[in-house]
Protein backbone atom coordinates (compact mmCIF):
# COMPACT_ATOMS: atom_id res chain seq x y z
CA UNK A 1 0.00 0.00 0.00
CA UNK A 2 2.90 2.82 0.59
CA UNK A 3 4.39 1.44 -2.31
CA UNK A 4 1.40 2.06 -4.27
CA UNK A 5 0.94 5.65 -2.42
CA UNK A 6 4.69 6.65 -2.95
CA UNK A 7 4.36 5.68 -6.90
CA UNK A 8 1.33 7.59 -7.34
CA UNK A 9 2.81 10.65 -5.67
CA UNK A 10 6.54 10.13 -7.73
CA UNK A 11 3.95 9.92 -11.21
CA UNK A 12 2.50 13.23 -9.74
CA UNK A 13 5.53 14.98 -9.11
CA UNK A 14 6.70 13.89 -12.75
CA UNK A 15 3.53 15.05 -14.34
CA UNK A 16 4.18 18.37 -12.29
CA UNK A 17 7.88 19.32 -13.10
CA UNK A 18 6.68 18.63 -17.33
CA UNK A 19 4.02 20.66 -17.12
CA UNK A 20 5.98 23.40 -15.61
CA UNK A 21 8.91 23.48 -18.10
CA UNK A 22 5.99 22.86 -20.98
CA UNK A 23 4.28 26.05 -19.89
CA UNK A 24 7.64 27.90 -19.49
CA UNK A 25 8.67 26.47 -23.34
CA UNK A 26 4.96 27.70 -24.33
CA UNK A 27 5.13 31.05 -23.03
CA UNK A 28 8.60 31.25 -24.65
CA UNK A 29 6.97 30.53 -28.04
CA UNK A 30 4.36 32.82 -27.33
CA UNK A 31 5.91 35.61 -26.64
CA UNK A 32 9.00 34.75 -29.64
CA UNK A 33 5.91 34.70 -32.34
CA UNK A 34 4.62 38.04 -30.63
CA UNK A 35 7.67 39.41 -30.82
CA UNK A 36 8.35 38.47 -34.25
CA UNK A 37 5.40 39.64 -35.50
CA UNK A 38 6.01 43.11 -33.93
CA UNK A 39 9.67 43.95 -34.45
CA UNK A 40 10.56 41.26 -37.17
CA UNK A 41 12.39 43.58 -38.94
CA UNK A 42 14.65 44.57 -36.01
CA UNK A 43 16.80 41.55 -35.26
CA UNK A 44 18.17 43.06 -32.21
CA UNK A 45 15.46 43.89 -30.71
CA UNK A 46 13.90 40.64 -31.25
CA UNK A 47 17.37 38.74 -29.63
CA UNK A 48 16.85 41.17 -26.78
CA UNK A 49 13.46 40.32 -26.20
CA UNK A 50 13.78 36.54 -26.27
CA UNK A 51 17.19 37.00 -24.18
CA UNK A 52 15.07 39.13 -21.68
CA UNK A 53 12.35 36.35 -22.09
CA UNK A 54 14.39 33.54 -21.50
CA UNK A 55 16.10 34.61 -18.13
CA UNK A 56 12.88 35.69 -16.63
CA UNK A 57 11.63 32.41 -17.11
CA UNK A 58 14.55 31.00 -16.19
CA UNK A 59 14.86 32.95 -12.71
CA UNK A 60 11.14 32.03 -12.37
CA UNK A 61 11.97 28.05 -13.00
CA UNK A 62 14.89 28.44 -10.55
CA UNK A 63 12.97 30.12 -7.85
CA UNK A 64 9.83 27.83 -8.22
CA UNK A 65 12.95 24.60 -8.04
CA UNK A 66 14.27 26.76 -4.82
CA UNK A 67 10.93 26.46 -2.51
CA UNK A 68 10.53 23.15 -3.51
CA UNK A 69 13.65 21.85 -2.55
CA UNK A 70 13.48 24.19 0.70
CA UNK A 71 9.95 23.19 1.90
CA UNK A 72 9.86 19.66 0.37
CA UNK A 73 12.72 18.33 0.71
CA UNK A 74 15.72 20.28 3.00
CA UNK A 75 13.18 20.99 5.59
CA UNK A 76 12.23 17.35 6.20
CA UNK A 77 15.22 15.78 5.59
CA UNK A 78 17.39 18.78 8.37
CA UNK A 79 14.36 17.52 10.80
CA UNK A 80 14.82 13.39 10.13
CA UNK A 81 18.94 14.25 10.13
CA UNK A 82 18.14 15.98 13.25
CA UNK A 83 16.29 13.53 14.84
CA UNK A 84 19.05 10.45 13.69
CA UNK A 85 21.90 12.56 15.47
CA UNK A 86 20.10 12.41 19.13
CA UNK A 87 19.32 8.59 18.53
CA UNK A 88 22.96 7.81 17.40
CA UNK A 89 23.82 9.61 20.86
CA UNK A 90 21.41 7.33 22.77
CA UNK A 91 18.38 9.92 23.08
CA UNK A 92 15.68 7.31 22.53
CA UNK A 93 12.93 10.01 23.49
CA UNK A 94 12.72 11.45 19.96
CA UNK A 95 9.66 11.90 17.86
CA UNK A 96 9.11 13.84 14.45
CA UNK A 97 5.18 15.75 13.74
CA UNK A 98 4.48 14.46 10.42
CA UNK A 99 2.47 17.33 9.22
CA UNK A 100 0.09 16.15 5.97
CA UNK A 101 -2.70 13.55 6.66
CA UNK A 102 -1.89 9.70 6.55
CA UNK A 103 -4.20 9.88 3.00
CA UNK A 104 -1.47 12.76 1.61
CA UNK A 105 2.07 11.10 3.20
CA UNK A 106 4.81 11.33 1.04
CA UNK A 107 8.01 9.39 1.07
CA UNK A 108 9.66 11.78 3.93
CA UNK A 109 6.41 11.10 6.03
CA UNK A 110 6.71 7.47 5.84
CA UNK A 111 10.59 7.82 7.11
CA UNK A 112 9.62 9.77 10.17
CA UNK A 113 6.88 7.19 10.81
CA UNK A 114 9.55 4.56 10.31
CA UNK A 115 12.00 6.48 12.56
CA UNK A 116 9.33 6.91 15.36
CA UNK A 117 8.89 3.41 15.30
CA UNK A 118 12.47 2.66 15.85
CA UNK A 119 13.00 5.12 18.72
CA UNK A 120 9.92 3.76 20.84
CA UNK A 121 11.20 0.10 20.06
CA UNK A 122 14.91 1.00 21.40
CA UNK A 123 13.66 2.97 24.12
CA UNK A 124 11.80 0.28 25.35
CA UNK A 125 14.51 -3.03 24.71
CA UNK A 126 16.83 0.12 26.82
CA UNK A 127 14.77 -0.20 29.63
CA UNK A 128 14.05 -4.27 29.10
CA UNK A 129 18.48 -3.91 29.15
CA UNK A 130 18.40 -1.76 32.00
CA UNK A 131 15.71 -4.00 33.62
CA UNK A 132 18.13 -7.64 32.53
CA UNK A 133 20.24 -5.88 34.75
CA UNK A 134 18.97 -4.78 37.42
CA UNK A 135 16.89 -8.16 37.64
CA UNK A 136 20.33 -10.07 37.56
CA UNK A 137 21.66 -8.15 39.47
CA UNK A 138 19.44 -8.89 42.15
CA UNK A 139 18.89 -12.34 41.25
CA UNK A 140 22.75 -13.11 41.76
CA UNK A 141 23.33 -10.79 44.88
CA UNK A 142 20.38 -12.75 47.02
CA UNK A 143 22.23 -16.23 46.66
CA UNK A 144 25.75 -14.50 47.20
CA UNK A 145 24.42 -13.22 50.31
CA UNK A 146 23.84 -16.68 51.44
CA UNK A 147 27.34 -18.10 50.17
CA UNK A 148 29.09 -15.45 52.29
CA UNK A 149 26.84 -15.84 55.66
CA UNK A 150 27.33 -19.52 55.30
CA UNK A 151 31.31 -19.24 54.62
CA UNK A 152 31.64 -17.00 57.51
CA UNK A 153 29.86 -19.42 59.89
CA UNK A 154 31.39 -22.32 58.82
CA UNK A 155 34.92 -20.78 59.78
CA UNK A 156 33.71 -20.94 63.31
CA UNK A 157 35.53 -23.92 65.25
CA UNK A 158 32.36 -24.13 67.75
CA UNK A 159 29.87 -25.40 65.13
CA UNK A 160 28.09 -29.06 65.66
CA UNK A 161 27.70 -31.12 63.04
CA UNK A 162 24.08 -30.91 62.38
CA UNK A 163 25.20 -27.10 61.94
CA UNK A 164 27.86 -27.59 59.25
CA UNK A 165 25.43 -30.06 57.50
CA UNK A 166 22.71 -27.08 57.55
CA UNK A 167 25.18 -24.73 56.28
CA UNK A 168 26.46 -26.54 53.59
CA UNK A 169 23.30 -27.34 52.19
CA UNK A 170 22.67 -24.02 52.29
CA UNK A 171 25.76 -23.12 50.36
CA UNK A 172 24.81 -26.24 47.64
CA UNK A 173 21.35 -24.38 47.13
CA UNK A 174 23.02 -21.04 46.76
CA UNK A 175 25.49 -22.16 44.12
CA UNK A 176 22.99 -24.67 42.40
CA UNK A 177 20.51 -21.57 41.98
CA UNK A 178 23.40 -18.60 40.63
CA UNK A 179 24.00 -21.66 38.00
CA UNK A 180 20.63 -22.29 36.77
CA UNK A 181 19.96 -18.54 36.25
CA UNK A 182 23.61 -18.13 34.48
CA UNK A 183 22.35 -21.58 32.01
CA UNK A 184 19.28 -19.77 31.84
CA UNK A 185 20.46 -16.41 30.60
CA UNK A 186 22.99 -17.96 28.28
CA UNK A 187 20.48 -20.80 26.85
CA UNK A 188 17.69 -17.71 25.97
CA UNK A 189 20.65 -15.09 24.99
CA UNK A 190 21.54 -18.01 21.97
CA UNK A 191 17.95 -18.74 21.13
CA UNK A 192 17.09 -14.87 20.74
CA UNK A 193 19.96 -13.92 18.90
CA UNK A 194 19.79 -17.45 16.85
CA UNK A 195 23.30 -18.54 17.98
CA UNK A 196 21.81 -21.70 18.91
CA UNK A 197 21.19 -24.13 15.88
CA UNK A 198 18.25 -25.98 16.28
CA UNK A 199 19.04 -29.73 15.75
CA UNK A 200 15.38 -31.64 14.67
CA UNK A 201 15.27 -35.35 15.00
CA UNK A 202 12.67 -38.02 15.80
CA UNK A 203 12.23 -39.15 18.67
CA UNK A 204 9.70 -40.90 21.11
CA UNK A 205 8.06 -38.03 22.98
CA UNK A 206 6.31 -40.28 25.05
CA UNK A 207 9.06 -41.89 26.71
CA UNK A 208 10.46 -38.55 26.99
CA UNK A 209 7.97 -37.15 29.28
CA UNK A 210 7.44 -39.92 31.39
CA UNK A 211 11.03 -39.84 32.18
CA UNK A 212 10.81 -36.12 33.14
CA UNK A 213 7.89 -36.73 35.25
CA UNK A 214 9.75 -39.70 37.08
CA UNK A 215 12.53 -37.09 37.57
CA UNK A 216 10.14 -35.12 40.03
CA UNK A 217 8.18 -38.14 41.34
CA UNK A 218 10.34 -37.99 44.72
CA UNK A 219 9.61 -34.23 45.37
CA UNK A 220 6.32 -34.82 44.47
CA UNK A 221 5.71 -38.00 46.64
CA UNK A 222 7.86 -35.71 49.78
CA UNK A 223 5.12 -32.87 49.45
CA UNK A 224 2.20 -35.25 49.72
CA UNK A 225 1.27 -34.14 46.05
CA UNK A 226 -1.05 -36.28 44.17
CA UNK A 227 -0.06 -37.26 40.64
CA UNK A 228 -2.40 -38.22 37.37
CA UNK A 229 -0.68 -39.56 34.15
CA UNK A 230 -2.46 -39.86 31.07
CA UNK A 231 0.26 -40.22 28.61
CA UNK A 232 -0.40 -41.79 25.53
CA UNK A 233 2.30 -44.25 24.47
CA UNK A 234 4.12 -44.66 21.17
CA UNK A 235 3.49 -40.77 20.69
CA UNK A 236 6.97 -40.01 18.27
CA UNK A 237 7.66 -36.41 16.32
CA UNK A 238 9.94 -34.56 15.17
CA UNK A 239 11.23 -31.99 17.19
CA UNK A 240 14.18 -30.79 19.39
CA UNK A 241 14.17 -33.64 22.63
CA UNK A 242 17.05 -32.02 24.73
CA UNK A 243 15.36 -28.60 24.51
CA UNK A 244 11.72 -29.84 24.98
CA UNK A 245 13.26 -31.33 28.20
CA UNK A 246 14.13 -27.89 29.84
CA UNK A 247 10.24 -27.33 29.11
CA UNK A 248 8.73 -30.25 30.83
CA UNK A 249 11.38 -29.78 33.63
CA UNK A 250 10.70 -26.05 34.20
CA UNK A 251 6.88 -26.69 33.96
CA UNK A 252 6.53 -29.75 36.44
CA UNK A 253 8.97 -27.86 38.47
CA UNK A 254 6.96 -24.84 38.38
CA UNK A 255 3.78 -27.24 39.66
CA UNK A 256 5.28 -28.53 42.14
CA UNK A 257 6.48 -25.83 43.98
CA UNK A 258 3.31 -23.98 43.83
CA UNK A 259 1.50 -26.88 44.64
CA UNK A 260 0.66 -27.16 48.69
CA UNK A 261 0.66 -30.21 50.14
CA UNK A 262 -2.57 -32.21 49.14
CA UNK A 263 -2.87 -30.76 46.22
CA UNK A 264 -2.65 -32.75 42.97
CA UNK A 265 -0.80 -32.24 39.67
CA UNK A 266 -2.05 -33.59 36.26
CA UNK A 267 -0.01 -34.40 32.76
CA UNK A 268 -1.72 -35.34 29.86
CA UNK A 269 0.01 -36.50 26.16
CA UNK A 270 -2.37 -37.29 23.46
CA UNK A 271 -2.35 -36.91 19.47
CA UNK A 272 -5.04 -34.50 17.71
CA UNK A 273 -4.93 -34.94 13.83
CA UNK A 274 -1.41 -34.23 12.83
CA UNK A 275 -0.63 -32.60 15.94
CA UNK A 276 0.66 -33.75 20.11
CA UNK A 277 -1.16 -31.75 23.15
CA UNK A 278 0.87 -31.79 26.23
CA UNK A 279 -1.12 -30.31 29.17
CA UNK A 280 0.65 -29.61 32.78
CA UNK A 281 -2.17 -28.74 35.15
CA UNK A 282 -2.33 -28.63 38.97
CA UNK A 283 -3.96 -27.37 41.72
CA UNK A 284 -1.82 -24.58 43.07
CA UNK A 285 -2.31 -20.99 44.16
CA UNK A 286 -3.05 -19.64 40.54
CA UNK A 287 -2.67 -16.55 38.52
CA UNK A 288 -4.36 -13.42 38.52
CA UNK A 289 -5.24 -11.85 34.84
CA UNK A 290 -2.31 -9.44 35.34
CA UNK A 291 0.43 -12.08 36.01
CA UNK A 292 -1.11 -14.00 33.18
CA UNK A 293 -0.56 -11.33 30.41
CA UNK A 294 3.17 -11.14 31.10
CA UNK A 295 3.99 -14.53 32.44
CA UNK A 296 6.36 -15.60 29.36
CA UNK A 297 8.46 -12.46 29.93
CA UNK A 298 12.18 -12.18 31.21
CA UNK A 299 12.57 -11.94 34.80
CA UNK A 300 8.63 -11.35 35.30
CA UNK A 301 7.18 -13.09 38.60
CA UNK A 302 3.96 -12.78 40.18
CA UNK A 303 4.95 -13.05 43.79
CA UNK A 304 7.21 -9.73 43.84
CA UNK A 305 8.15 -10.56 46.62
CA UNK A 306 10.98 -13.45 45.76
CA UNK A 307 9.28 -15.51 48.56
CA UNK A 308 8.84 -18.58 46.12
CA UNK A 309 12.84 -19.49 44.35
CA UNK A 310 12.67 -19.10 41.01
CA UNK A 311 14.50 -16.15 38.18
CA UNK A 312 11.67 -15.25 36.16
CA UNK A 313 13.80 -16.79 33.36
CA UNK A 314 12.10 -20.53 33.14
CA UNK A 315 8.86 -19.71 31.73
CA UNK A 316 10.95 -17.17 29.15
CA UNK A 317 12.97 -20.01 28.09
CA UNK A 318 9.66 -22.26 27.87
CA UNK A 319 7.71 -19.74 25.54
CA UNK A 320 11.21 -19.31 23.46
CA UNK A 321 11.92 -23.21 23.12
CA UNK A 322 8.24 -23.81 21.87
CA UNK A 323 8.16 -20.76 19.59
CA UNK A 324 11.72 -22.79 17.57
CA UNK A 325 9.92 -25.46 17.93
CA UNK A 326 7.18 -24.47 15.56
CA UNK A 327 4.94 -24.89 18.58
CA UNK A 328 2.15 -22.89 20.47
CA UNK A 329 1.96 -22.11 24.42
CA UNK A 330 -1.01 -20.88 26.17
CA UNK A 331 -2.16 -20.41 29.63
CA UNK A 332 -5.33 -21.05 31.80
CA UNK A 333 -5.04 -20.44 35.57
CA UNK A 334 -7.73 -18.89 38.17
CA UNK A 335 -6.07 -17.16 41.48
CA UNK A 336 -6.45 -19.97 44.09
CA UNK A 337 -7.48 -22.51 41.47
CA UNK A 338 -4.79 -23.63 39.92
CA UNK A 339 -2.78 -23.20 36.33
CA UNK A 340 -2.84 -25.25 33.28
CA UNK A 341 -0.20 -25.28 30.78
CA UNK A 342 -0.87 -26.51 27.05
CA UNK A 343 1.58 -27.17 24.49
CA UNK A 344 0.95 -28.00 21.48
CA UNK A 345 3.36 -28.99 18.66
CA UNK A 346 3.54 -30.83 14.96
CA UNK A 347 4.58 -33.59 14.53
CA UNK A 348 6.45 -32.77 11.38
CA UNK A 349 7.44 -29.34 11.99
CA UNK A 350 7.47 -27.76 8.01
CA UNK A 351 10.75 -26.95 6.82
CA UNK A 352 12.72 -29.06 9.36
Amino acid sequence: MKKKKLYKNSVVSIILFFVINAVAVMSAVMIYRAVEEGYGDNGDVVFWSMFGTICLLSVITTVANWVHRKFMVEKPVLRILDATEKVAKGDFSVRLEIEHSLKSYNEYDYIMENLNKMAAQLSKTEVLHSDFISNVSHEIKTPLVAIRNCANYLQQSDLDEAERVRYAQTLYAATKRISALIGNVLQLNKLENNELEPEFEEFDLSEALAQSVIAFNDLIEDKGIALECEIEEGVRIRSLPSHLDTVWNNLLSNAVKFTPEGGKICVALKREGGRVVVRVADTGCGMTRETREHIFEKFYQGDTSHSQEGNGLGLALVKKIIDVAGGQITVQSELGKGTEFCIVLDKEPCGK
